[in-house]
Order: structure tokens, then sequence, then C-alpha cells
């Protein structure tokens, strides 16, 4: 892929949309250590970093609109170093925590909150690396 300073580098990218896209970025840096790269408009959209990773955050328009209440319609996994460090500030920060930080078999780390517009949130630390045989999944390919 040739790269384009106007869109991040990451290969999948999730666009979330929210009520107010300002106040999204402000509390995903604060209480998910977000990092604003791209801003378009006031209003309309931004473009947010986490390691190599990257999430567009986008206002509502339309069809486009956050989640209801008691509604999900996504999970976006994020992989961080040390999940419960993480999980601290995120609940500082206002975060409803879904799950407390638990440790799966399949060698990872991780809890899951959920943000101030309904968007679902997973964050995983990997504790070892685990062959998928060893807890029930399949290799494939």
């Amino acid at each position: 892929m040739k790269p384009n300073r106007s869109i991040p580098a990451a290969t999948v990218i999730p666009v979330l949309i929210y009520p107010d896209v300002r106040a999204a970025v402000d509390w995903l840096g604060a209480a998910f250590g977000f990092v604003e790269r791209v801003r378009i408009g006031e209003d309309h959209r931004a473009q947010l970093a986490y390691g190599d990773g990257a999430v567009i955050v986008g206002d509502v328009r339309k069809d486009r609109r956050p989640p209801r209440p008691g509604e999900v319609t996504h999970s976006v996994t994020v992989r961080v170093a040390d999940a419960r460090a993480h999980y601290e500030r995120a609940r500082e920060h206002g975060a409803r925590i879904l799950m407390e930080p638990t440790d799966f078999e399949y060698g990872e780390r991780q809890y899951t909150a959920e943000d101030p517009a309904g968007h679902q949130w997973t964050f995983s630390q990997t504790l070892t690396d685990v062959a998928p045989e060893e807890w029930g999944g399949t290799s494939v390919g």
C-alpha cells in the first residue's frame, strides 16, 4: 500500500459515530489514551491513533448514529501493554466497566468498557503465547 498522510496507516480502521466529535476525542484521549492525528472540520470527523492502530470518530448525520441505550452493534478490541493500569485510567475517567480485568486460557488479560456514547471497547494484554488448539480453537491456514 502507498502511504498517505490523510488517512491512518492501519489496515483496518473502524469508524464510530458520536453525537459530539470534539467531546468524544477529548474523552477517548483522557480515558483510553488515544491521540488525535487529523481533525476534519470543527465537529465532523477526527482520526485517532493508538499504537499502530486507528479509529475514526464521525458525527451524526443521515443514517449514521451511535448505538441506542441497551443496543450493542459492535465492539472494538485494542491491544494494550498493561490491562489493569489501562482499566484504572478508564475507570477514573468515567468509563462504564462491563467486565473487570480477567485472565483467559488463550493467554490474554482483558476488560470491557463502554464509552459515554455507548460504544463497547475490549482492551487486551497478552500474558503468554498460547496455541489455539490448547484452549479449543483451530489454527487455519
